[in-house]
């Protein structure tokens, strides 16, 4: 077992947001909470796979197969839905 067979599907969401270049603040409205739940996710996520910033996090994504990383968890249906709203929310930003 993989330590991040040990995340939640939200962890792994809000980590694959992160990876995907968004902000704490972007991934609360995709996810429909606050800043500070999107922190306490990172901050789980982080001690579960033993990294110690948002850079070790994406790092240790694209090392475990980067947009493949879900798919390989057996979390495809999420993970679209994530890359659509990635999309809308990078857009409406700009």
């Amino acid at each position: 077992m993989q330590p991040r067979d040990q995340l939640t599907r939200k962890e792994i969401e809000v980590a694959t947001l992160v990876w995907e270049g968004l902000t704490n603040r972007e991934i609360a409205k995709i996810i429909g909470t606050t800043e500070q739940v999107v922190k306490n996710y990172l901050r789980t996520a982080f001690d579960k796979l033993g990294v110690w910033s948002r850079l070790e996090l994406a790092l240790y994504i694209a090392s475990h197969g980067g947009v493949n990383w879900v798919s390989e968890l057996g979390l495809d249906a999420g993970s679209q839905a994530v890359n659509g709203e990635v999309s809308r929310v990078a857009c409406a930003s700009r």
